[in-house]
């Protein structure tokens, strides 16, 4: 009995095909809006299998582009939104999805917008998987986690070394005010490195992949604002003891160093060795004041 031939995988885009749809739209990328195209369906392949998409989710993807990525999102996923604040490439990307995937198009929602206002989607994102600007990658990262909390996990694509500090534990020499307050919301992990030939145009740094997966916050009377007001004193002044970089926000020293005693964080450590949950019971004692 003669064995089916498997049926070869769904086109993606190749270095070809994205410069003849650039030069269709007449875009040239901007350093700007961070635009680095993936130009490698071997690469494409990499991200969606590092995500981790089963095929009853909906994928939330910023920043799509030309559509390299979405079409591999199409493939793996039920449905993906896709939000592009450059018109241009918004406009044109109904019009790939249909030529590229004709059988997913009723499965394709384009919002064209910045991804920092956004706080409302025509539909209910699970994942998020984006290749984002170098620029703006960690404030649209938090500022999605805080907003829609059906994403239950992801995988994004930042510069490398914002990939190491999304992921930093406490203690290392990358750790600070971004990997503290994405974990608030999320465990972190380094899940790869991309080199730069992939890219169009190339960029002068590799690319690290994050995952994430979401957890609850710790477990606090203090509001998320409050605690985040801990972590941007602390790391303001990163060489100092806590006791010194929090009297500011404590109102002076003897009373940032009662509230660190009653939260069980020595004084004279640093903000970069502890946790977010510290930092939760450091904003919980200021609040609890007698």
């Amino acid at each position: 009995m003669t064995e089916p031939i498997p049926a070869a995988p769904a086109p993606l885009f190749g270095a070809s095909d994205i410069r003849r749809l650039a030069e269709e739209i007449g875009i040239r990328p901007t350093k700007t809006l961070g635009q680095n195209f993936v130009i490698d369906g071997n690469t494409i392949r990499r991200i969606v299998a590092a995500a981790g998409i089963g095929p009853d989710e909906t994928v939330l993807e910023v920043g799509p582009g030309l559509g390299s990525l979405t079409l591999g999102l199409l493939d793996a996923a039920a449905g993906v939104v896709a939000v592009e604040i450059d018109p241009v490439l918004a406009a044109k990307l109904p019009e790939t999805v249909k030529e590229w995937r004709p059988a997913a198009v009723g499965s394709f929602h384009l919002v064209q917008a910045d991804a920092m206002k956004v706080t409302e989607l025509p539909v209910r994102p699970t994942a998020l998987v984006a290749n984002l600007p170098y620029n703006v990658a960690v404030p649209v990262v938090l500022h999605l986690l805080q907003h829609f909390p059906s994403l239950q996990h992801g995988l994004v694509m930042v510069q490398d070394e914002v990939a190491d500090r999304l992921a930093a534990p406490p203690g290392s020499k990358t750790y600070g005010v971004p990997s503290v307050k994405a974990a608030w919301y999320s465990r972190m992990r380094k899940a790869g490195v991309i080199g730069m030939n992939v890219f169009w145009p190339a960029p002068k740094i590799h690319s690290g992949l994050v995952s994430f997966t979401r957890h609850e916050p710790p477990a606090t009377t203090a509001t998320r604002e409050q605690v985040f007001a801990v972590v941007d004193a602390a790391f303001a002044q990163r060489r100092k003891t806590l006791r010194a970089a929090l009297a500011g926000w404590a109102g002076s020293a003897p009373e940032a160093e009662r509230c660190l005693v009653a939260a069980g964080v020595d004084p004279t450590a640093r903000g970069e060795v502890i946790d977010i949950t510290a930092f939760a019971r450091i904003a919980e004692a200021r609040e609890a004041r007698p």
